[in-house]
């Protein structure tokens, strides 16, 4: 996009109105808005608005100037291709796997505007493998379906927080394509339980369950024909 053309990001947007529709949404949401909670972890089933409510907290923290960028990740795993096989920019072969958050984003930012915020740096798509060494400041991180990223992924990931930055990571410990054997997710979760998470300040976790489903039924009943009833 010629920089000629840079968009007016924050004109006539309004700020996401956010409503929790069961008890643990409205612990999660408590968690996001907590200023004294850096890292949270969003842990349970599709459908439960882990993602969905993360990126609307990140949309409301940035257009009230709470911070500057939202940056995406993502492990980018996938059974027949990886990112050099498919075409264009580093945004363009992420694009698989950020769709989802994107969906999001176009219900309150018009497409020429969220390419403009690309544009510009607003929200940043880093994926795991280019975050080594980064710090990142004055930011909403969304760090979705972690349950593929592996265990030194996950350690590079939590401690790339900066100084006004808020880190939400979510995932599915039933849904994994790398098994559990080199599953960061789960083993963070098990060490988090190990520590003792009542000694914890910083990081919190918000664990979702079948009965927190807020989908079309279908999903309840599809979650359930697959044995995910807890």
């Amino acid at each position: 996009m010629a920089r000629n053309k840079r968009v007016k990001i924050h004109k006539k947007q309004k700020s996401p109105r956010i409503k929790p529709r069961n008890i643990a949404q409205e612990d999660y949401l408590y968690q996001l808005e907590d200023t004294n909670t850096d890292i949270i972890f969003a842990i349970g089933p599709a459908g439960t608005g882990k993602t969905l409510l993360c990126t609307l907290m990140g949309i409301k923290s940035y257009m009230e100037r709470e911070v500057s960028k939202i940056i995406i990740t993502r492990p980018a795993v996938s059974v027949d291709e990886q990112h050099g096989f498919l075409p264009g920019d580093l945004n363009e072969k992420m694009a698989p796997w950020t769709r989802p958050i994107f969906d999001i984003f176009e219900k309150h930012f018009s497409v020429t505007q969220i390419e403009a915020m690309l544009f510009e740096n607003i929200i940043e798509i880093a994926p795991l493998a280019y975050m080594r060494g980064r710090t990142f400041e004055d930011s909403w991180i969304i760090a979705d379906e972690m349950q593929n990223a592996t265990k030194s992924q996950m350690k590079m990931l939590l401690t790339r927080i900066g100084n006004n930055t808020k880190m939400v990571v979510t995932g599915d410990l039933k849904q994994h394509d790398r098994g559990f054997s080199d599953n960061g997710l789960s083993d963070f979760i098990e060490l988090v339980e190990l520590y003792n998470e009542q000694k914890l300040s910083h990081i919190k976790i918000s664990k979702f369950n079948m009965k927190d489903v807020e989908r079309h039924p279908a999903v309840v009943e599809i979650l359930e024909i697959y044995g995910e009833d807890d």
